[in-house]
């Protein structure tokens, strides 16, 4: 449980995302909606829900919008059915792109991805050609001493805590995140982000002639309203990543 992991650098561009804020508060509630529509509204018996909206707060997603989004998914209020769909396909470099999509047209939706795939030098794959590599796993950054995040982080459940700079990244099953997070808040412990994730099974160094390439086509993907996360196995040298923010 030592050692540098490379997923805060394939994660380094949340930042970015998280700056487009409307949008993103639009992305959270509909996953609100969604994952109480598929599981029902009670926090208690949904584990997904119990997640969407804390990554709601964690955004400060005001409470009222995120009542209000778990009324309109569990039926009590009027509110639009989002199915949910997976595109799998190819960044320049051989790069591997799994994107979640929420959406309540799916033919907006895939035209939207493959326009943006095709225009960026990417390549839309078929059912099953990336999803192999992507695994969903609870994950948490954490900033605290090693032994208080390494206890609290075991106790509640995590599989792996390994260093990354100045933090901690913690994964666990996914099912456990609520349990995990609680017991590093209990311990004291900062969270830094908290989230459901897919994570790659292996990685794919990107260099410099690609690394534009790569992050543009994440960018114009998440940029889709109907997009809900873009997962890649790009890993991107430092010194890249600090060149081109």
């Amino acid at each position: 449980m030592a050692g540098h992991s490379k997923w805060a650098n394939i994660k380094h561009r949340k930042g970015r995302q998280d700056a487009k804020r409307g949008k993103l508060f639009a992305k959270l509630i509909r996953a609100i909606e969604a994952a109480a529509r598929q599981g029902g509204g009670d926090t208690s018996a949904n584990p997904t829900l119990v997640t969407a909206i804390q990554k709601a707060k964690d955004a400060s997603v005001p409470k009222d919008n995120i009542e209000r989004a778990i009324a309109r998914g569990s039926g009590a209020e009027e509110g639009v059915v989002y199915d949910e769909v997976w595109y799998e396909g190819y960044a320049p470099g051989g790069v591997a792109l799994y994107v979640q999509v929420l959406t309540d047209n799916r033919n907006r939706a895939a035209s939207g991805v493959r326009a943006a795939f095709n225009k960026h030098g990417g390549s839309l794959g078929e059912p099953g050609s990336v999803g192999y590599l992507f695994e969903q796993k609870g994950y948490i950054l954490a900033g605290g001493d090693e032994d208080t995040v390494m206890m609290a982080a075991l106790e509640g459940g995590a599989d792996d805590v390994t260093a990354s700079d100045t933090s901690w990244e913690i994964v666990c099953p996914p099912g456990d995140l609520a349990t995990v997070r609680a017991a590093l808040e209990d311990a004291e412990v900062t969270i830094e982000q908290a989230e459901v994730t897919q994570m790659p099974s292996v990685s794919v160094a990107v260099d410099e002639s690609k690394a534009s390439q790569v992050l543009r086509l994440v960018d114009v993907l998440e940029d889709l309203d109907d997009v809900q996360a873009v997962f890649g196995n790009f890993d991107i040298p430092d010194e890249v990543l600090a060149s081109l923010s």
